[in-house]
């Protein structure tokens, strides 16, 4: 039996330790603070006054009122509507291309590595340079898309100047950059299911498909929620493409949130409405991601 001093020496230990880690902690959590939450916290107080470019001063204290203006936006709502549509399909499709590829490559066993890096390239490239590059390879007259669709009959197309298509092809160019995150996630998931439940069904007869839908699918949920979670606040935050390929046009067909706030700022110079649209956008991000959360803490 150990005895009371013993008892005690431990839990003295036990202080010494987690003062010991706190001490060690104490630098990280002080730069989080600094480069994470202090932003957070100018950007409230600053969505609280009237504060613009033209005049930068806190000297009025407007509330609300910045809240309300931007709610009231309709160019703020469309915005909105537009960047929820965005996030919705391209994590949507990007998941299951994803999910169907690494499906796949779980089950080559020569050159993976090959299949990596191939997969790795797109994901590796900066997304001003992939905005670039998709933009000259879409020009209408000089694009390399256009004159292979004309080598089999087809007309030219106005991928990013026409209202109806530019959305869906910044939709396209971003599955192209960001699937292979997707499907280097997923593909570590499957990996590192054990094999004995699929040697199990297989003894009992079961096919591929029932393997998938009874065994993969269950024990990759959390996988799932999390590569699904993490792409989905990526998406939200998407700016570059856009600030690239279109700037928000023809007109606002492409204008997501992440660039109407920024063209609020600094077209506009009312930094503090566009403070309270990043506060509404935060808000919106964080009880999407509690939600999530408690969802993956639930299927555990």
């Amino acid at each position: 039996m150990i005895g009371i001093g013993g008892i005690g020496n431990a839990n003295a230990a036990d202080r010494r330790d987690a003062r010991f880690g706190y001490a060690l902690s104490a630098p990280a959590l002080t730069m989080l603070f600094l480069v994470i939450l202090f932003p957070v916290v100018s950007a409230l107080y600053t969505s609280l006054h009237e504060y613009t470019l033209i005049a930068p001063n806190y000297d009025t204290f407007s509330g609300f009122e910045n809240f309300m203006l931007a709610l009231g936006d309709q160019e703020f709502r469309h915005s909105a509507w537009l960047t929820a549509k965005f996030v919705v399909g391209v994590v949507l499709l990007e998941f299951v291309i994803g999910f169907a590829v690494a499906l796949m490559l779980n089950k080559v066993e020569r050159f993976k590595p090959v299949y990596y890096a191939i997969l790795l390239c797109p994901l590796l490239m900066n997304p001003v340079i992939v905005g670039l590059i998709w933009r000259m390879f879409l020009h209408p007259n000089l694009g390399i898309v256009n004159y292979l669709l004309s080598t089999v009959g087809f007309g030219p197309v106005n991928w990013l100047g026409d209202t109806k298509i530019a959305i869906w092809t910044i939709i396209l160019v971003d599955i192209w950059h960001q699937v292979s995150f997707m499907i280097v996630l997923l593909l570590a998931g499957l990996a590192s299911l054990p094999k004995e439940p699929y040697e199990a069904a297989r003894v009992d007869g079961a096919n591929s498909f029932q393997c998938f839908i009874h065994i993969t699918l269950p024990m990759m949920r959390t996988v799932i929620v999390v590569t699904l979670l993490i792409r989905l606040i990526f998406a939200v935050k998407t700016y570059d493409l856009i600030y690239i390929m279109t700037r928000g046009g023809p007109g606002i067909s492409t204008d997501l949130l992440s660039y109407f706030i920024y063209r609020t700022a600094f077209v506009s110079l009312n930094i503090g409405e566009a403070s309270a649209m990043s506060i509404i956008l935060l808000a919106a991000i964080l009880a999407l991601t509690v939600y999530l959360y408690r969802y993956m803490r639930a299927i555990r």
